[in-house]
């Protein structure tokens, strides 16, 4: 068995684990610890990796069924692998530059994500990450109790409708990062605003506005009003943690408990990473 060391971030979630190599078969063992890391930190980064894209498909696997990825195309020979890519003379907006639960809008949202830096920048282009769980904990016990009971709805027609952020209106004829809009992203899917974990049973926050287009039983104003309010909160500075890339970093997040996006600041440089989703599995709740 590996003999791992985790170091916490010291904000809200995220830790550093080291003494692994997810190039071969990890033990049991080894993927019980891992996974337990995770599920404390819901951010869990692994430096000094030099992984192969079948590598970051095996690792993976250890933790769910492969999620679908709506909207992106995968790269040539790895259905499951998405490229995000952006040129060092690239012009287009930056993407997921908004925070975000991945794919929210499905019927069944991925459980996790997985993101392996293959071009990192000297500088900029880190990812923050805001923890849901402590979101949550620290709003006024009022603004709990207004949104214990609420579903929300969820869709891509922002982002990935044709007359969306990425669709007609988007320069992408000078973005790298292969996005396909459709129709199907107007489609609502209704979840929980609130929810427990339902491995470690913490309760949290549930997505934010952008793939939250409205509340169940409350008029769009209300509902946008309200969501504004939910927002500073899910994204205060003291439930963020700033992410900083190294390349051949493997990152692995946890989708149920955290919201992330990505930032800009290394303009006239090359950046590559390759993600995977690890997809929804039926688990009890503790």
């Amino acid at each position: 068995m590996d003999t791992i060391e985790i170091e916490p971030s010291g904000a809200a979630c995220g830790a550093t684990i080291r003494g692994i190599d997810l190039r071969g078969d990890l033990s049991a063992e080894t993927v019980a610890e891992v996974r337990a890391a995770w599920l404390e930190h819901r951010v869990v980064a692994f430096p000094d990796q030099d992984l192969t894209d079948d590598d970051l498909e095996r690792f993976t696997r250890y933790f769910g069924p492969f999620g679908d990825d709506p909207f992106i195309e995968s790269i040539d020979g790895h259905p499951h692998v998405i490229a995000l890519h952006r040129r060092a003379d690239e012009t287009a907006s930056i993407f997921a530059e908004s925070f975000h639960a991945d794919w929210s809008f499905q019927e069944f949202p991925p459980d996790g994500t997985c993101l392996y830096g293959m071009v990192i920048p000297p500088d900029g282009g880190d990812t923050l990450f805001a923890d849901q769980h402590s979101a949550y904990v620290s709003m006024p016990a009022e603004l709990r109790t207004r949104i214990d009971d609420l579903v929300a709805l969820h869709s891509a027609k922002v982002a990935y409708a044709p007359d969306g952020i990425y669709g007609e209106a988007d320069d992408d004829s000078d973005r790298t990062t292969r996005i396909v809009v459709d129709e199907s992203a107007n489609a609502i899917q209704h979840h929980p605003l609130v929810r427990d974990h339902p491995e470690t049973g913490r309760r949290g926050v549930y997505s934010c506005a952008g793939y939250i287009c409205g509340i169940e039983g409350m008029s769009t104003d209300d509902a946008r009003t309200l969501l504004v309010e939910l927002y500073r909160w899910q994204t205060a500075d003291e439930v963020v943690y700033r992410h900083r890339w190294e390349p051949g970093m493997l990152v692995m997040w946890d989708n149920r408990a955290v919201l992330h996006r990505a930032t800009g600041g290394y303009d006239g440089f090359e950046r590559l990473l390759h993600r995977t989703t690890i997809g929804h599995r039926q688990i009890a709740a503790v």
